[in-house]
């Protein structure tokens, strides 16, 4: 089981980034891959999910519009697109994958890669 999330770094308000997460064969074979992150002194809190199909994804309200989820197969990537980019969004960001739609609670994930971090400054 592996899971690695890359791409984070420092940006300007408005700005953009993209977030990659790499999975083995095995994981990425999970009916639910998502998104979390975690701001410092707050919760873990969902952010963007993705079906193994591909065709239903499920965002936070606090993203929605912002943010796109998208996956590879052939790569076996799944892939968080962010764009204009708030202060707000600064956290550690985290794939999952799990077993369970619409992937929106924790509880639902198995799996747990380290976080990659965004910062994003005013």
């Amino acid at each position: 089981v592996q899971l690695q999330a890359s791409g984070g770094g420092l940006v300007q308000a408005g700005g953009s980034l993209r977030l990659s997460c790499a999975a083995s064969a095995r994981t990425y074979s999970s009916p639910v891959m998502g998104w979390f992150r975690q701001a410092p002194g707050k919760e873990r809190e969902f952010v963007a999910a993705i079906s193994r199909s591909g065709y239903s994804t499920n965002y936070a309200d606090s993203v929605n519009g912002r943010f796109t989820i998208s996956r590879d197969n052939a790569e076996s990537t799944v892939y968080l697109q962010m764009g204009s980019l708030k202060p707000e969004d600064t956290a550690v960001y985290s794939c999952a994958a799990g077993n369970t739609w619409p992937g929106d609670r924790i509880n639902q994930y198995n799996y747990w890669g380290q976080g990659t971090q965004v910062t994003v400054s005013s």
